[in-house]
């Protein structure tokens, strides 16, 4: 299976080879809560031992308990032993549970917030690859089975390991010719397991990938629910997620089937193993070279052993199931941002505006290698002048933007801001310089005055009305229930488009920028609101170097200057009575595509 996200295919093959290791870098994590670790290894190590001192109770209340002079007396004096020792397991198993519980949550929650922190990083290159929606998945599902393994799964194998061992140790003290045969047994049932386990490791992966496919799936058909009602598509998207999930339970039961022949194979080599030596036992109690006492606490015992042994094979297969799931997201923290600040950054000084220069830039998509999105494209725009792009779809209008954000780097060629190259400058720097409208715009699921202060974050209650009043937004601000405090919904599912657009307005002017680009989004609204959001823009773009993506001609009219764009070239520039004295491009646009 091809890796989906990571850009660099050898740390996708590490994954892939190192499957347990994938979890090292997971559990490094633990060392941040050194008193919780510790705190949940004693409570391990006290519900270990508390379990293997039960054998030896049994033992001392058989052998002396029974043949005690003191008949009850004694009996009971070893059974408040037993009651003691039962009590120190209860609270010592619930301190383990506890512990590891609580490391689990812990461990997830900065796994999650690293994850997210690192994706911030990415290029919109990184998304155009990697669907948000299976990285969303990825982030839940799969931070939810490393939350099962290090908040469950870990402390059982733990605790079975300390049981196996201490119960091998104590075995020996009890009868050690019999406990040599039961170690012969070991090896035959590891083998197998480890065997079949690289089978379960490839299932437990694939079937983390098809959850993923689900998760990612149904945020499609949801987020695109009114298309597909509009359309009448119920049936056949209902179909497509069914046979999605159907897939994935297909390898889900393939992997499960896998584990409970693991877990019948390892049960019955252990517990065969174990009767056979038991066997043997009972022939030496016969012989009297064992007392009653003795082969008790060794039945018992030994079904500790076999017992953590056996659950060694089904936390194996978390451990396997975990492993996947970490390295799925080790492969998102891996892929580095394909750009990034220089270590030592040139400022972009900004008194008095800034110029903005493209120099033969010539750029392709990466998801578009075969096709030009600008071609040796030139251009000079000066402080505080507006410049409006139009032309045909595809010409190359929104790739100017895009690449002075510096979403992306052209391949040949410069952009530079009062002479400072994009990459030698810090891009947080960059793009403080900057205020960007989106002709869609995005809303976050938060209220409207954290909407609003998306563009400058410290500003104030009054800063922030008085945005909202140059935006031409704040009647409709001040109506809503809550005021600046109102949730505003999903992508501002409570406001009309003319109202989320001027909410965009408001946050460029809170942001301030001597820099604004604007992807106008005049062209979905009624007559009324985009007069509303047109002056707006106007207040908007007072003093600052302009750059608009324009769809209408009252925009371009206003402009100081139009720069048509054809298939990634300047086909002609020159001002609105200018360039339709000319006839050329502009002119048929103008007539055709361009409305008043």
């Amino acid at each position: 299976m091809a890796d989906p996200v990571s850009d660099s295919p050898r740390d996708a093959r590490a994954v892939t080879r190192a499957p347990i290791g994938n979890l090292r870098s997971t559990l490094a994590l633990l060392k941040r809560y050194p008193l919780v670790l510790v705190a949940a290894g004693v409570s391990l190590v006290l519900a270990s031992a508390a379990t293997l001192a039960i054998p030896s109770g049994f033992k001392l209340v058989i052998d002396k308990g029974f043949t005690s002079a003191n008949g009850a007396h004694d009996i009971g004096r070893w059974f408040e032993y037993l009651m003691l020792i039962v009590t120190l397991l209860a609270v010592a198993s619930a301190s383990r549970f506890y512990f590891f519980s609580l490391l689990g949550e812990r461990v997830v929650a900065d796994l999650r917030v690293a994850v997210q922190r690192h994706l911030l990083r990415q290029s919109p290159s990184f998304f155009e690859e990697n669907r948000p929606s299976e990285i969303a998945a990825r982030m839940t599902a799969d931070a939810a089975v490393i939350e099962l393994i290090v908040g469950s799964t870990i402390s059982i194998a733990l605790r079975n390991t300390l049981t196996g061992i201490g119960g091998i140790a104590y075995l020996f003290t009890i009868a050690p010719k019999l406990t040599a045969y039961l170690l012969v047994g070991i090896p035959l049932v590891l083998v197998p397991i480890i065997g079949l386990g690289r089978r379960l490791r490839r299932l437990s992966r694939d079937s983390q990938d098809g959850v993923a496919s689900v998760g990612s799936l149904a945020a499609e058909i949801l987020g695109a629910m009114r298309v597909v009602q509009a359309f009448g598509q119920e049936e056949r998207e209902a179909q497509r997620f069914a046979d999605q999930v159907n897939q994935t339970f297909g390898i889900a039961r393939r992997r499960i089937t896998m584990r409970a022949f693991i877990t019948a194979v390892a049960f019955f080599l252990i517990f065969g193993s174990i009767v056979l030596v038991m066997w043997q036992g009972a022939l030496d109690v016969a012989a009297g070279r064992m007392t009653g006492g003795s082969i008790a606490a060794f039945v018992i015992t030994g079904g500790l052993v076999a017992g953590a042994f056996g659950s060694l094979s089904e936390s194996w297969g978390d451990l396997l199931r975990g492993a996947g799931a970490a390295g799925r997201l080790q492969e998102l923290l891996a892929s580095e941002p394909a750009l990034q600040s220089p270590a030592h950054p040139r400022s972009i000084p900004a008194e008095g505006g800034v110029r903005v220069e493209f120099d033969h830039v010539t750029f392709r998509y990466p998801t578009r290698p075969e096709r030009l999105a600008l071609d040796d494209f030139s251009l000079d725009v000066q402080p505080g002048e507006t410049l409006a792009l139009v032309g045909p779809s595809g010409a190359g209008k929104s790739t100017v933007l895009q690449l002075l954000l510096r979403f992306y780097d052209p391949e040949a060629g410069t952009i530079r801001l009062n002479g400072c190259s994009l990459p030698e400058a810090d891009m947080g720097d960059l793009r403080g310089l900057m205020a960007f409208v989106p002709q869609e715009t995005m809303i976050f699921a938060a209220s409207a005055r954290d909407n609003l202060r998306y563009g400058r974050w410290s500003a104030s209650d009054a800063e922030i009305w008085e945005a909202a009043r140059a935006a031409n937004a704040e009647e409709f601000l001040r109506d809503l229930p809550q005021g600046l405090d109102t949730y505003l919904g999903d992508n501002g599912a409570r406001l009309s488009g003319g109202q989320r657009q001027r909410i965009a307005i408001a946050r460029a002017m809170l942001r301030n920028a001597p820099i604004l680009l604007l992807d106008e989004a005049t062209s979905a609204l009624d007559s009324r609101s985009e007069a509303l959001v047109q002056q707006a823009i106007e207040r908007l773009m007072q003093g600052r170097t302009t750059i608009v993506i324009a769809h209408r001609l009252s925009t371009v009219r206003s402009a100081d200057r139009i720069v048509v764009l054809d298939q990634g070239a300047i086909a002609e520039q020159g001002t609105h009575d200018a360039l339709l004295k000319r006839g050329g491009l502009y002119a048929r646009l103008a007539s055709v595509e361009l409305t008043d």
